[in-house]
């Protein structure tokens, strides 16, 4: 089983900013799309923000301008940063390798004054 490490959660304030870190094997760091999803409850799953090996990037619409994903080529991570959070932004964070279907543990994410 893939083990996909992930740190960074915690309580916000809206408006604040946090950075989500996610490890993975090098083996599938230089080979496969890795990605951020999150879950609110009672919500579904969703994307939102991907990188491929290349460095190129994909986000949703609702965080575009806010979140940035990045790779570190020498560390075998991905940071997700993510700024003017808003409380609709709680949810647990997932690091994935969507095309192999990996995940990591989920890491919380509250946004709250």
């Amino acid at each position: 089983q893939v083990q996909l490490v992930e740190s960074g959660g915690g309580l916000v304030q809206p408006g604040g900013s946090l950075r989500l870190s996610c490890a993975a094997p090098g083996s599938i760091f230089r080979l496969y799309a890795m990605g951020w999803y999150r879950q609110a409850p009672g919500n579904q799953r969703t994307m939102v923000a991907l990188i491929g090996p290349s460095g190129n990037t994909n986000y949703a619409d609702s965080v575009k301008g806010r979140f940035t994903i990045s790779r570190d080529n020498a560390k075998n991570t991905i940071y997700l940063q993510a700024n003017s959070l808003k409380p609709e932004d709680t949810a647990v964070y997932y690091c994935s390798v969507p095309t192999r279907d990996y995940w990591g543990q989920g890491t919380q994410v509250t946004v709250s004054s």
